[in-house]
């Protein structure tokens, strides 16, 4: 079957062995007849450098990298909570390392690839903090400290993100419609798939006349969110963790 799937924010994280074990069973069985597999970030609930002792990443890696030596390729697009993988995270799962916005020939279809944060713009605390993470020299400084303090840094700011969600509504933690038309304007795309807001849903809206569509991948909280895409369409679904 000629297909290529799309998965994002499984946030994989050891209280929730649940979820790991679903994308196993996914990677062991679905994704193995697929021609491509798509990670639009947000992969692990975090991950602060490929020193990672975590157990259960090290066999989510190990499974990854089944995939990829029995013929899948896997991609990555990292997210806001593991755009912190280096180059011992890729030798381990075999993935490949994608830009942040990543336009791909998809069954003779221009495909805009992102993770998707970057279009919430309403969202300006968010975005500052994001600027900060993503320079090299603030990550060259954080990387430098032992694990442990790392740590207990990213849980003190997971913390401190999730009373700053709550109290933010809805549309400042949304994309921006005006940010999505601008950017699928200048990639020159009539499609766009990405992840973040986990609110799955599919998007159709015109521009000058001109249909475009928007996949919004969800979040593998309660189940598995999946887009799977063939030389006839996309489809959006949810696996059960039955």
């Amino acid at each position: 079957m000629t297909e290529t799937l799309f998965i994002s924010d499984l946030h994989l994280d050891k209280e929730r062995p649940d979820i790991q074990a679903l994308f196993h069973r996914f990677l062991a069985g679905r994704a193995v007849q697929a021609d491509a597999l798509y990670i639009l970030g947000d992969l692990f609930e975090y991950w602060i450098g490929d020193d990672d002792p975590a157990r259960e990443h090290a066999q989510t890696l190990k499974a990854i990298k089944t995939l990829t030596t029995e013929g899948t390729s896997v991609y990555f697009v990292a997210g806001n909570r593991d755009f912190l993988v280096g180059q011992v995270f890729l030798e381990q799962s075999g993935c490949q390392l994608l830009d942040d916005y990543t336009v791909i020939d998809l069954y003779g279809r221009r495909i805009l690839l992102m993770h998707g944060d970057t279009l919430c713009t309403d969202d300006v605390e968010y975005q500052q903090l994001r600027a900060m993470m993503r320079n090299p020299e603030w990550q060259a400084q954080f990387l430098a400290q032992p694990y442990a303090d790392r740590l207990q840094q990213v849980l003190s700011l997971r913390k401190k993100s999730s009373e700053a969600i709550a109290a933010k509504g809805e549309i400042i933690t949304d994309v921006n419609d005006q940010a999505v038309r601008d950017t699928m304007l200048e990639y020159g795309v009539h499609t766009l798939i990405h992840g973040h807001t986990h609110r799955p849903a599919v998007h159709k809206f015109l521009i000058n006349e001109q249909e475009y569509t928007r996949y919004v991948l969800g979040d593998w909280y309660e189940q598995g969110s999946l887009l799977s895409c063939t030389p006839e369409g996309c489809e959006l679904t949810v696996m059960d963790l039955g």
